[in-house]
């Protein structure tokens, strides 16, 4: 009996020591210390896209898990990451775990490059390159999902462009740019309309479209059968950098071409950077002078750069026929002298679109000086016979139309409004107003105590006052007169 107790108490005392070694030889789960999901779109008509996620773990250890959507089930589809953006392609630096295609995805561990060269997290959130996944190892060349990766993926920002159509009117689209994280762009241009098997050349040119100029950076061809082209920007064709934000300052415009063997044949154009307008225009009537039948506009358009875009417009142009055209000072009734040349009009279109930033002599002129300019427009029959004009029009001061003058009477209920009276109103507090540039308004002011003021911001007190174009501004007594500058912000 004491000998079987012993071995029994033994044996008790011998359990919790294995429990204990046992429990000293666990090793803890490796945990996620950062991660970066890129976007897998896909390629063509496949439907197959997804995501590549690098994960860095506790353990050092660094996987790139592949999850696509739409695979089918039973394939097997090679990745891998190439160098260089995918709108540059690139050499397979990496060979990476094909994706199971019943489950859509794939896992890689790695710690180098298929050369050796050794990679870590930080190296591979900064590397230049892009993901390919293929459809099977015997159709390498069938794409089904492509992303950039690392210092080539968007950061979100876009500027989008409108292309119009030129000499085929049912070709146009856009281009955008999108900001790389690394500060270069990718520039996606979609054309509609393009035929089938068609190849077109595309190239940024210098200056406004209206202007022409050299080329000065080409893009990949649109592809016809799609209507694609999409190019990885970083430098001009000079070798001068040129990236996202170089894009959106620039002066220039964009060219896509019939062919390489119709250059002269343009499909689709449009101005980029500074050349866009923003939106502020004014049209002015071109009246029927010489020749029966002949009339139109003239359009003052602002760019982002402050200069103008002028576009005329006739109807009743004769076919074949090119109509000089120029700004004079002063009145149709008064005439004067020329003060800045139109590119002619062409008679087949009736349209000629010319861009202005000074005048005759080099003064420079912006589009909010047009509208207050004392001027008229001329369109001659053709440059032999400038003395027959086919179409005028007084522009900008001289525009009766294009400015009013109304006047208000003022006072105050207490502190907290002031009331208006005339040009329709009735009693009016603080009611809202707007006002035309280039017009004059007068406030006829009675309000002891409480200073009228045009302000920037509103708010009391005599901060942010806003003094252009404004006399005896925060007046209690008297008339304060307001002519709206041509540059006068759109809300005071």
């Amino acid at each position: 009996m004491n000998t079987l107790s012993k071995t029994l108490f033994s044996l008790v005392m011998l359990i919790p020591f294995l429990f204990v070694s046992c429990s000293k030889d666990e090793v803890p789960a490796a945990t996620v210390v950062n991660s970066k999901v890129f976007d897998i779109g896909a390629v063509g008509t496949s439907g197959i896209s997804g995501t590549a996620t690098f994960v860095e773990k506790s353990d050092a250890s660094i996987s790139i898990e592949l999850d696509l959507k739409n695979t089918p089930a039973g394939g097997v589809h090679p990745a891998h990451i190439h160098f260089n953006t995918a709108a540059e392609g690139g050499n397979i630096a990496l060979t990476l775990t094909a994706v199971d295609g019943s489950t859509g995805k794939s896992t890689t561990i790695i710690k180098a490059l298929d050369d050796g060269t050794p990679v870590n997290y930080q190296s591979l959130l900064n590397f230049d390159g892009y993901i390919n996944v293929h459809l099977s190892a015997d159709k390498l060349s069938t794409l089904v999902a492509q992303g950039d990766i690392g210092q080539n993926d968007l950061t979100g920002d876009s500027k989008a462009y409108p292309l119009g159509s030129v000499a085929v009117s049912t070709i146009s689209g856009s281009a955008t740019f999108y900001k790389r994280v690394n500060g270069e762009a990718l520039a996606v241009v979609k054309l509609n309309n393009t035929p089938a098997g068609g190849i077109h050349p595309g190239h940024i040119h210098i200056n406004s479209a209206a202007q022409g100029g050299g080329i000065a950076f080409s893009f990949n061809p649109v592809n016809g059968d799609t209507g694609i082209s999409t190019t990885n920007v970083s430098k001009l064709d000079s070798g001068a950098a040129f990236g996202y934000e170089q894009v959106l300052g620039y002066n220039g415009y964009i060219n896509f071409h019939l062919s390489a063997t119709a250059l002269a044949t343009l499909v689709a154009q449009g101005d980029i950077g500074q050349n866009v307008l923003t939106g502020r225009k004014t049209t002015y009537t071109l009246d029927q002078k010489d020749v029966n039948g002949i009339n139109g506009t003239v359009e003052f358009a602002e760019r982002v750069n402050l200069t103008t875009l002028v576009t005329i417009k006739l109807v009743g142009t004769p076919a074949g026929g090119s109509h000089p055209a120029h700004i004079h000072e002063n009145t149709v009734a008064t005439s004067g002298n020329i003060i800045a040349g139109l590119n002619p009009v062409n008679g087949d279109t009736g349209i000629s679109r010319t861009q202005v930033s000074s005048l005759v002599g080099g003064a420079p002129i912006t589009y909010a000086q047009f509208l207050m300019l004392n001027a008229y427009v001329n369109v001659h029959l053709s440059g032999t016979s400038m003395a027959t004009i086919v179409a005028q029009g007084n522009i900008g001061s001289n525009v009766g139309n294009n400015a009013e003058s109304k006047t208000y009477n003022v006072t105050n209920s207490g502190a907290s409004s002031y009331v208006f009276n005339g040009e329709g109103l009735t009693n009016s507090s603080n009611p809202n107003f707007t006002f035309k540039r280039g017009s004059t308004y007068s406030f006829n002011i009675n309000t002891p105590g409480h200073p009228f003021l045009i302000k920037s911001v509103q708010g009391t007190g005599t901060a942010d006052s806003y003094s252009s174009g404004v006399t005896n501004n925060g007046a209690i007594a008297g008339t304060i007169t307001f002519t709206v500058p041509m540059n006068a912000p759109n809300t005071l």
